[in-house]
């Protein structure tokens, strides 16, 4: 003759089973986030060398810089200072290439270490911290992040994407 569970066993039981389905959910979460950040963001390979000073962009993760086209190819840079660079003279780095076919341009984020959207980002220019190049432009995903970090870091400013200029970029050389 089988028992009844008591209403405590099934409350433990209902328990249990609501923990089970939160746990496969932010499994499921966390794996396709991290599919879609993949898909959306390639990494540098081992034969990624910066287009701008040829180093092996691949060694410098939390600096990783990249700009992809239309055809789905990715250009990877050692740092963002590298990926104005390129950007400002296209002719010169990549002349097959015009600004129109850009569908994305990537930036580490600095506090994160995650690639976030280069035209959205914000940068602070003239702190006391150095990238694989040097002085370099540190992107941050929110203007408080960077007035937070100028502040810490002894920064000039704070700029948006299309405030970086080629004048800009030959200051932090």
């Amino acid at each position: 003759m089988a028992r009844e569970p008591t209403e405590a066993m099934q409350s433990n039981m209902k328990l249990l089973l609501g923990l089970l389905c939160w746990a496969l959910v932010l499994t499921g979460s966390v794996v396709a986030g991290t599919a879609q950040e993949t898909e959306r963001f390639p990494a540098p390979g081992p034969g990624h060398k910066c287009p701008v000073c040829g180093m092996f962009v691949y060694r410098y993760p939390d600096w990783v810089a990249s700009v992809t086209y239309t055809d789905g190819s990715t250009v990877f840079f050692d740092g963002v200072k590298d990926m104005f660079k390129y950007l400002f003279n296209l002719q010169k780095y990549d002349p097959a290439r015009d600004v129109k076919q850009i569908v994305s341009v990537r930036v580490t984020e600095y506090y994160d270490t995650n690639p976030i959207e280069g035209r959205t980002a914000f940068y602070v220019i003239g702190s006391d911290v150095l990238g694989p190049m040097g002085h370099e432009l540190i992107p941050l995903r929110t203007e408080a992040e960077a007035l937070e970090f100028k502040k810490d870091h002894q920064g000039r400013g704070v700029l948006t994407y299309p405030q970086v200029t080629p004048a800009t970029i030959s200051r932090l050389d």
